[in-house]
């Protein structure tokens, strides 16, 4: 039986890209489990990224601008190919504020789809949350 496929405005190879991206951290979560501070996820998900080729970098840093005048740097947490942004979380549940911030990371790393990933959850495919802008 084929894997369920969503309606998505993401090309196929990005579509493919955000799926393996999603295996590599249902890989971690299945090993470590929940209850584990975000950086060993997030150091974690860039070994399992890096054993499966796909490019990435932690804590890529985007310059923020206000009125034309930078203001500062953010950084994300991963930054998969380029073109996903994957925000790793280890709380007791997710809040809209979380999803908020996702987005103002796709606005600012001008990427299409974030994945917002809560390691705490028991089962990590409950603690996901898909952005698409």
């Amino acid at each position: 039986m084929a894997p369920l496929r969503i309606p998505t405005p993401l090309s196929d190879d990005l579509e493919d890209l955000v799926q393996r991206t999603i295996g590599a951290c249902i890989a971690v979560h299945a090993e470590l489990g929940p209850g584990l501070l975000e950086e060993i996820y997030s150091r974690a998900i860039a070994a399992e990224l890096f054993s499966l080729g796909i490019s990435f970098e932690r804590e890529r840093s985007f310059p923020i601008s206000y009125r034309g005048a930078l203001i500062g740097h953010h950084r994300l947490d991963l930054l998969v190919e380029g073109q996903i942004v994957l925000e790793v979380k280890a709380i007791e549940r997710l809040l809209p504020v979380h999803v908020a911030q996702v987005i103002s990371y796709l606005k600012v790393s001008r990427a299409r789809i974030g994945l917002l990933m809560n390691f705490n959850a028991e089962i990590l495919r409950s603690g996901l949350r898909r952005i698409v802008l």
